[in-house]
């Protein structure tokens, strides 16, 4: 094969690898057992699987290594994004009973309080985690595992819910901007006669929880006639069915955005999809960020004789957020050891002052030794380090003089000029008036 055959079939290889996926997924199964005690069982969700039959698993509990089939496609097609070579996602399975939204407003999307006999059966939540992804997917499985010679329990995602962005960082004063999508196929296995062609309604809702309390930021469930709760802090939701096929399946957008956001409006985010007896939620963790602004007075000079101590060294941290994560380190280049070197000198910091928008101010203070002739010339830096700034670093500079040691600087080289020429130009005009 030639060189460039073989390159081509490596990158498609590799694209091809990089596009399917896990074949398996390894859960964990949690129920509460009462009491507030919780039982974790080790499950597994096999998502493809080659010819023949599926792989054994004889450490598992056979209802809980489940065949998936995902009409939709919405819960694999989330899973091939990983990237390759990642670590394997956190994902946890839990039992779920169908019941109407407890939400006054989502009432309407349920025309029985009791679930109907089409919703019988076992059903599981399956949340999964990664720094890339979080989704949660219903989903309906067989009464009873497969025969022999493999045990396995098939199961049918009905509704998946997923963000691609669960732990955005926005920085303060820019709009937030939260994907969010969703998939649903019906859970009957033909489409019934009562039933409307089309998608069902639908209800969306999202909510922040910070520092313990949890509010309500915005409601909506399109189609629908009726009083719905008035959205706050200007929230906004892109709620609608992407398609409108007669018996699915659907794919729904549920992206929600903030404008300029503030530090207040950090924190966890839960998204939840309403369908009739059935809900699917997702959360996203909000950090709210802006790095600091530096710099160093007096600048870009500081001047003093042998002996004496230059003036106080003020470095300012204007404008940052959050308050935490914050180091200020003073540094010496060059001077009497040569190189990078901590500086010696007396140094404090004083109390954050805080602005209207939620970022806030620091300054370091630094007092400088006595100088030395091996001072000229050297460089004292304000070194900042910040969560928020993206090199994790910041520096700012100051240059050392020792009077009596600098060269003549451009300034002294343009004074001694004009005196040279005013001199000149007196006495040609006393030379004028001297008698020849």
């Amino acid at each position: 094969m030639k060189p460039l055959s073989l390159l081509l079939a490596v990158a498609l290889g590799l694209a091809t690898a990089a596009s399917v996926g896990p074949a398996a997924l390894e859960c964990w199964f949690v129920e509460d057992l009462g009491g507030g005690v919780l039982e974790k069982r080790p499950a597994a969700l096999l998502l493809r699987q080659g010819p023949g039959t599926p792989p054994p698993r004889p450490d598992l509990d056979p209802k809980l290594y489940l065949g998936v089939d995902d009409p939709a496609g919405a819960l694999l097609a989330a899973l091939r994004r990983l990237p390759q070579g990642a670590p394997a996602p956190l994902c946890e399975m839990s039992r779920f009973v169908p019941l109407p939204a407890p939400a006054s407003w989502a009432r309407r999307l349920s025309s029985e309080q009791s679930c109907p006999r089409a919703l019988d059966g076992a059903w599981l939540m399956v949340s999964v985690t990664s720094p890339v992804l979080s989704l949660s997917s219903l989903l309906r499985s067989q009464p009873e595992p497969e025969p022999e010679p493999v045990l396995i329990t098939m199961a049918t995602v009905v509704l998946t819910v997923l963000t691609h962005t669960p732990a955005p960082r926005i920085r303060l004063g820019q709009d937030a901007v939260l994907d969010l999508s969703f998939a649903y196929m019906p859970p009957t296995p033909e489409p019934a006669a009562s039933l409307a062609p089309g998608p069902p309604p639908f209800g969306l809702e999202w909510r922040r929880q910070h520092l313990g309390k949890g509010h309500l930021l915005l409601a909506a469930t399109p189609g629908l006639d009726g009083q719905m709760p008035a959205a706050r802090e200007g929230a906004v939701a892109f709620a609608a069915w992407d398609d409108d096929e007669p018996w699915g399946p659907w794919t729904g957008n549920g992206t929600f955005w903030l404008s300029a956001v503030r530090p207040f409006q950090e924190g966890t985010y839960l998204a939840t999809v309403h369908l009739p007896y059935l809900q699917g939620q997702v959360a996203l963790q909000l950090a709210v960020h802006k790095p600091p602004e530096v710099s160093v007075t007096p600048a870009p000079l500081v001047w003093a004789a042998p002996g004496e101590a230059p003036p106080e060294l003020l470095c300012l941290m204007s404008h940052f957020y959050p308050p935490e994560g914050l180091e200020v380190e003073w540094e010496l280049q060059g001077g009497p050891e040569g190189g990078f070197q901590k500086a010696k000198g007396e140094r404090w910091v004083s109390a954050l002052h805080h602005h209207s928008d939620g970022s806030v101010s620091l300054s370091g203070h630094f007092q400088p030794p006595p100088l030395t002739a091996e001072h000229h010339g050297a460089r004292y830096a304000c070194r900042v380090r910040h969560p928020s700034l993206p090199t994790s670093e910041h520096r700012a500079v100051v240059t050392v003089e020792v009077a009596g040691l600098s060269g003549p600087s451009l300034e002294d080289g343009v004074g001694l000029f004009l005196s040279a020429f005013l001199l000149l130009g007196l006495i040609k005009v006393l030379s004028g008036l001297l008698p020849s």
